[in-house]
């Protein structure tokens, strides 16, 4: 009798309430482990590192590096977190986007210099110490990203007035770190950290160089008591872990990508003749070193995420009241005009403010935390705002087919338009109950190629079908990287009506369930 009943009440359901259900696979929210492979999350999100890491070799510091944290991040979003409500996904991407940017701040040219120089090629002393300097900066640049990545999808709920704690104390950590490992630091008499991994007449003895103070301990000691405050003070174990796994990327990545480089210096022998001397005049090795770091980063940091998924908590709307417009206005404009300071006019105490990725990024954590308006901005319009005017910089100043007006509008002023006019909608959905998915896809397709776009400029237009120049084969591997993302958010389904929150992932066609 029990079985009869049932199969009345499923056949109502199919012919009567439930038009959906019938199809012969059951809807996604009774399928609440059908997750997308791991191979396809790796691929996406490596097209996302390869991507954005390859542009931020053209922008550089801490807003380059973001480019990268805003793509991955969206990637995995879309992928993992297809039920999630729109404002914790945007705040979750949000925080990883600034948080990559932390370890801007250190430097690594010289670092690179001690595997490839010309002076040092056959040196492996001098190879594996600058391979280990990478990795060590690498990983902290790297674990950052995870790190709050994890804090924006473990479902921990971080407040604005804490948050702004931690980063109080994570800054005189980060001195302590610099005066315990990066210290003493008197390049003009030769002194300088027992551990120092940049430019030393210890190498090069009759060499005229100019030394870097390095930062990679003060960001050790910060990332390690932020791991410790999120891990047990708040027992946020996805946290925890993302950092862990973003420490592998980027210690796997820098390193693997410096590889390729290097590889290139110590054979030059291979480049005198064949078909490898005939390419060897349109390769950017820094390029491509930069884009396989990036690639390498997107998929381990995917790998993790998707091994930690059942970690990912129901992103629902955030219930409560949030801050005055005006507050979110006033910080936005203070943000703004931090990044334009200290990047195009040098003043003092701003350049200070901005010298460490730690304290440049104080106003967005928080505010992205307590505000409903300002994730949408941090994700689209701020992280565009260096970018774009390092682009005017760039091309304003050369020769070029468009009047200068004309630059001033393509390259500054319409692309700012568009990413507020994009946050602005995206932020008034999210206030209707749009989803996490739809955010995700929007920001992703705009940023992909508004980024592709203004890196193709400074790339000074390299079409396949002219001349090839040493840009061209990186704009055809960003050009892919591009359509691959492209294809993959225009196909990933949509997963739940707006308002729903998590409920699970959606159902992926055609996919086996791991």
């Amino acid at each position: 009798m029990h079985r009869v009943t049932d199969f009345l009440h499923r056949g109502l359901r199919v012919f009567m309430v439930d038009p959906e259900a019938a199809s012969v696979r059951e809807p996604a929210q009774d399928s609440p482990r059908s997750w997308p492979p791991a191979g396809r999350v790796m691929l996406l999100a490596a097209m996302a590192g390869a991507l954005g890491w390859g542009i931020r070799g053209q922008y550089g510091h801490e807003t380059g590096a973001m480019i990268a944290g805003l793509l991955v991040s969206l990637v995995l979003v879309l992928q993992l977190c297809p039920r999630a409500a729109s404002l914790p996904a945007a705040r979750a991407v949000a925080w990883c986007t600034v948080a990559i940017g932390f370890g801007g701040s250190m430097t690594y040219g010289q670092t690179v210099g001690l595997t490839h120089d010309p002076a040092l090629v056959g040196r492996w002393d001098a190879l594996a110490w600058g391979m280990l300097g990478l990795s060590i900066k690498g990983a902290l640049w790297i674990g950052f990203a995870g790190l709050f990545l994890g804090m924006g999808l473990g479902g921990v709920a971080y407040r604005p007035r804490e948050l702004l704690a931690l980063c109080l104390v994570l800054v005189p950590l980060a001195a302590l770190g610099m005066f315990c490992l990066n210290q003493p630091y008197d390049p003009a008499h030769k002194i300088l950290p027992s551990i120092y991994f940049s430019s030393d007449c210890r190498w090069q003895p009759g060499a005229d160089l100019e030394p870097r103070r390095e930062r990679w301990g003060g960001l050790l000691f910060a990332l390690l008591a932020a791991v410790a405050y999120v891990r047990y003070a708040r027992r946020d174990r996805l946290a925890a872990r993302l950092a862990g796994w973003g420490l592998l990327a980027g210690g796997l990545g820098f390193p693997a990508g410096q590889a390729v480089q290097a590889w290139h210096a110590w054979n030059l022998d291979l480049f005198q003749d064949g078909w490898l001397h005939t390419v060897a005049p349109v390769i950017n090795w820094w390029n491509f070193m930069e884009t396989t770091f990036g690639a390498v980063l997107g998929a381990v940091l995917g790998l993790g995420l998707w091994r930690n998924r059942d970690r990912i908590a129901e992103l629902a709307p955030a219930p409560g009241a949030s801050w005055s417009p005006w507050v979110e206005g006033i910080l936005l404009l203070a943000q703004a005009g931090v990044l334009v300071f200290s990047e195009f006019v040098p003043i003092r105490w701003i350049e200070a403010v901005a010298e460490s990725g730690l304290t440049l990024g104080i106003i967005p954590i928080v505010a992205v935390a307590g505000g409903r308006w300002w994730p949408y901005g941090a994700v689209l319009p701020l992280t565009m705002l260096p970018i774009a005017a390092k682009t005017l910089r760039e091309l304003g100043s050369k020769a070029q087919a468009l009047p200068l007006a004309a630059a001033w509008m393509l390259y500054l002023v319409v692309p700012l338009l568009v990413t507020a006019g994009a946050a602005a909608v995206l932020a008034r959905r999210a206030a209707r109950g749009g989803g996490g998915s739809d955010f995700a896809r929007s920001a992703l397709l705009l940023a992909v190629w508004l980024y592709f776009g203004l890196n193709f400029a400074v790339f000074q237009f390299p079409w396949p079908w002219a001349p090839w120049t040493a840009r061209t084969p990186n704009m055809l591997v960003f050009l892919v990287c591009a359509l691959g993302l492209t294809v993959a958010a225009l196909r990933t389904p949509r997963s739940g009506r707006e308002g729903e929150g998590n409920q699970g992932p959606a159902v992926w066609p055609a996919d086996p369930v791991p």
